[in-house]
């Protein structure tokens, strides 16, 4: 399945970033990818708020993961800077596959490390502040998120 949502502002990207987390659970996986600057992590932000974490949400750009808890933890990570897929083994991302909900920024630079059932996320930049998010689902259970958010 594949959707397209278009959104005018920061504040619409964030909005439709708290409908998606409203959905999520535990174990869920969200592949991120797109142009710089396009809303990435203002789109996580409002996942954070959807899934109850009132923690500040910032870029891991330097972390590359930052941990929210709440009923349910959100790992956010942003791969961007990694040379290579070990680094990614070396700080554990296996351990993040169960009992986190991930949002992986860059996906696209590791997904031959990725599970297979991952809900994909484009970002594209498309005037000043309108954007493009493509959601591409390759599973029942994401084609369901996805439905649920154009209804």
């Amino acid at each position: 399945m594949e959707k397209i949502f278009e959104t005018q502002n920061v504040e619409q990207t964030e909005k439709l970033g708290a409908a998606v987390g409203k959905l999520l659970s535990e174990g869920d996986f969200l592949a991120l990818t797109g142009d710089l600057g396009a809303g990435k992590t203002a789109f996580t932000r409002g996942i954070a708020r959807g899934l109850g974490i009132d923690d500040a949400i910032t870029s891991p750009t330097f972390t590359l993961i930052n941990e929210y808890h709440d009923s349910v933890t959100l790992a956010h990570m942003d791969v961007y800077r990694l040379k290579n897929l070990e680094e990614l083994q070396n700080i554990g991302f296996d351990d993040y596959l169960k009992g986190y909900i991930v949002v992986m920024e860059w996906a696209d630079k590791v997904k031959e490390m990725l599970p297979v059932e991952v809900l994909w996320i484009d970002f594209r930049v498309v005037g000043d502040s309108l954007r493009q998010l493509k959601f591409t689902s390759n599973s029942p259970y994401y084609d369901k998120i996805v439905q649920e958010l154009s209804v």
